[in-house]
């Protein structure tokens, strides 16, 4: 393709990348446990030590990189996925990143009572906070439920604001910050949430039929089809 050139070759599983001033890219390697430098020339420099399975990671206000750890997976020889939880898995959990030098400090690994199982992705907004998903963890008979949560960079507060969502993977914001969306990618479906103010979703009511639905499931396709969280969404209620 035209334009596009390989910076770095051999990452394990690389995710959230970070652009930096001096042109280099922080990312995570989540097979492998590590964050990752990769500067403008190439040269791939690991930072800190490894550690559960980093995957999203953004930068706060205050300069600091903020990282969701799913707590590590256990990985197959010549296998992309992971295979479940590692064998040393005890929670998720969100971390306090140095840029310069890949340091962590723990921030979150639990939530309204309950351990983090998988943070994955996280985005700021302009109030300095941050939402955060969870993408749960599968077992051979069970699974942690996934949800969306919202917290400060500096550890002074986390709360679950959805829960539970089957598999919440990536999270965004609209353009005027009044809308968090998330991507669930197990049922394929893609949810809308009203924000009221930082960190609170507008309640809703349960769900109601809409008329002719049926037919509107039958025709659509579940791997191209968006809900949005309101009265009249055809789909499952998560807890707000």
């Amino acid at each position: 393709m035209t334009g596009i050139r390989i910076l770095a070759k051999g990452l394990g599983f690389p995710e959230g990348p970070v652009a930096i001033a001096d042109g280099s890219i922080i990312l995570t390697e989540i097979n492998g446990g590590w964050v990752t430098r990769v500067s403008a020339d190439g040269t791939v420099t690991r930072l800190g030590q490894p550690g559960g399975g980093p995957n999203g990671l953004a930068r706060a206000p205050d300069g600091a990189l903020i990282l969701c750890n799913n707590g590590g997976s256990r990985y197959l020889p010549d296998s992309f996925m992971g295979q479940g939880p590692s064998d040393d898995y005890e929670y998720g959990s969100v971390e306090r990143v140095d840029p310069a030098t890949g340091a962590r400090s723990l921030l979150y690994k639990a939530a309204n009572g309950h351990k983090l199982s998988a943070p994955n992705d996280l985005v700021f907004d302009c109030h300095g906070g941050f939402y955060f998903t969870d993408l749960g963890k599968r077992y051979h008979t069970s699974r942690d439920h996934g949800g969306l949560y919202y917290a400060m960079p500096d550890g002074s507060s986390v709360r679950e604001i959805a829960y539970p969502i089957l598999s919440a993977n990536g999270v965004g914001l609209s353009p005027d910050e009044k809308t968090v969306y998330v991507a669930d990618t197990e049922p394929a479906r893609l949810w809308a949430f009203d924000i009221e103010s930082p960190g609170a979703l507008r309640k809703q009511p349960f769900p109601r039929r809409m008329a002719g639905a049926s037919s509107a499931r039958r025709r659509a396709s579940p791997a191209s089809t968006a809900w949005r969280s309101r009265p009249r969404a055809i789909s499952a209620s998560p807890r707000w």
